[in-house]
C-alpha cells in the first residue's frame, strides 16, 4: 500500500487522481487540499477518510471544519495548512496538483521532507527550475512526471543511461481550438470559444495557455529542467489527434513514442504506480478505428505566447518566474472579459521588455519576480 497526499485534490487533476485511487487496491490517501472547493473537499473527505485535509482560504476553515466535524480528519488552513499536508510522516509520495506559482512552496516542502513528486503544476519547474531541481538532488528524492507529454517522454527514456543518447525531444501539442487560424482572426475570440479545447478536458486556466500556445510553452521550459537538455535540443509538433503524447530522436535516429487516447488517468497512474503498471479493464486505442495521425508546425507568429516562453528560459535567471506571473494575471482578465485575446501576448511582451531577471537567484527572488510581472501587467492594463 502507498501512502499518498494531493495538492489541488478538488481540481481537474485531483480529482482524476481520485479516480485512479478508486480503482487501485494498491493507493491510500492520506491528506487532501483545495483552493475554496470546500463542498466538494468535505464528499472527498467523506469518501476517503484521509488523516488531514486543508483549505487555502482561511475564510472558510471554521466552515469546513463544523461541516465535518463527524469525521476523524484533522482539518487545516491557509499556507501553513497546504505545507503541513504535504510534509506528512507516513506519506511516500505527494501529488502536486495546484494551480499556478501556489504550488511552488508545498512542491519545495515535499523535497525536503524526502516525499517522492508526481508533478503536475507546471509553475514549479517553469518558475524555479534550476532551483528546483537543484533541491530534488540534495534530498536525493524521485521526481514523476504527471503532464501526459512529459509522461511520454520519461516512458520512452525509461532505460537505464538512455538520456545521453537523447538527440530531440518532439514534444507533440493539439494546436488548441485556435489552430489554423490568423492573428487578425483571433481579435475577437472570447474565453468561452477559448474554453473549448478540441481533445482535453482541463482546468480553464490550462485550457485557456493551451488556446495561446503558452501551455506548450510551459512544457519546453519543464522538458528542459526534466530531461536536463537544451531549449534548441526540444521541438514542438502540432498533432492535432493527440494519440501520440509525444516521442525521442534518439542519436542513431530512431525515434520512440508513447501512444494512447487523451486520457489523463493513464498518466496519473503511471506516476503513482511506478514502476509497476496499473492493470485497467477499459479498452484502450483500437489502431483499426484510429484516425489518420497528422503533424504540422506551430505559428509562433499568430500564437506569440510559445515564442515568449522559449526566449524566458533563454534569458535564463528569474525571465520565467516573471513570465508566469505576467500570464497568470492577464490570462484571468481574459477570463473575466477585461481583455482581448490578441492582448494576452502582447502585455506579457512589453512587461517582459521592460525587466531585468536576476541570476543566481533564491526563493525570494522568485517571489519577488512574480510580484512585480503582476505589478508591471496591471500598470500597462491601467494604462490603457
Amino acid at each position: 500500500m502507498k501512502n499518498i497526499s494531493i495538492l489541488g485534490s478538488t481540481g481537474s487533476i485531483g480529482t482524476q487522481t481520485l479516480d485512479v485511487v478508486r480503482r487501485s487496491k494498491n493507493l491510500k490517501v492520506c491528506g487532501i487540499t483545495a483552493n475554496k472547493n470546500i463542498k466538494l473537499l468535505e464528499q472527498q473527505i467523506r469518501q476517503f477518510r484521509p488523516e488531514k485535509a486543508a483549505v487555502a482560504d482561511k475564510s472558510l476553515y471554521n466552515e469546513l471544519k463544523n461541516n465535518v466535524s463527524d469525521t476523524e480528519t484533522k482539518i487545516l488552513c491557509g499556507e501553513d495548512g497546504l505545507l503541513e499536508i504535504a510534509s506528512m510522516d507516513d506519506v511516500e509520495t505527494v501529488v502536486s496538483a495546484l494551480v499556478g506559482i501556489s504550488g511552488l512552496k508545498p512542491t519545495l516542502a515535499a523535497v525536503e521532507n524526502g516525499k517522492e513528486i508526481a508533478l503536475a503544476n507546471k509553475e514549479t519547474l517553469v518558475t524555479a527550475g534550476e532551483f528546483f531541481m537543484n533541491k530534488i538532488k540534495e534530498y536525493n528524492v524521485k521526481i514523476l512526471p504527471v503532464d501526459s507529454e512529459h509522461s511520454a517522454i520519461f516512458q520512452c527514456l525509461d532505460a537505464r543511461g538512455a538520456e545521453k543518447f537523447i538527440k530531440k525531444i518532439l514534444l507533440t501539442c493539439s494546436g488548441g481550438p485556435f489552430f489554423g487560424k490568423k492573428r487578425e482572426e483571433l481579435t475577437n475570440m472570447t474565453a468561452k470559444d477559448a474554453l473549448k479545447h478540441p481533445n482535453w478536458s482541463m482546468g480553464s486556466k490550462i485550457t485557456i495557455d493551451s488556446s495561446t500556445l503558452m501551455n506548450k510553452g510551459f512544457e519546453i521550459i519543464e522538458a528542459k529542467w526534466l530531461f536536463d537538455v537544451d531549449v534548441e535540443d526540444i521541438e514542438v509538433i502540432v498533432h492535432r489527434q493527440s494519440i501520440i503524447h509525444s516521442m525521442v530522436h534518439f542519436s542513431d535516429n530512431s525515434v520512440i513514442a508513447q501512444l494512447g487516447l487523451p486520457d489523463m488517468k493513464v498518466p496519473i497512474s503511471y506516476a503513482l504506480n511506478y514502476p509497476e503498471r496499473e492493470k485497467v479493464d477499459e479498452n484502450g486505442i483500437n489502431f483499426f478505428d484510429c484516425p489518420s495521425l497528422t503533424f504540422e508546425h506551430p505559428d509562433e507568429k499568430t500564437f506569440k505566447c510559445l515564442y515568449l516562453a522559449k526566449e524566458a528560459i533563454r534569458t535564463g535567471g528569474t525571465m520565467p518566474a516573471f513570465l508566469n506571473g505576467a500570464n497568470e494575471v492577464v490570462v484571468e482578465k481574459f477570463l473575466n472579459g477585461e481583455i482581448k485575446f490578441n492582448e494576452i501576448g502582447d502585455l506579457i511582451e512589453e512587461a517582459m521588455n521592460g525587466y531585468t531577471p536576476v541570476y543566481n537567484y533564491c526563493l525570494e527572488d522568485i517571489t519577488n519576480a512574480d510580484i512585480t510581472a503582476r505589478n508591471s501587467v496591471n500598470s500597462l492594463i491601467g494604462g490603457k
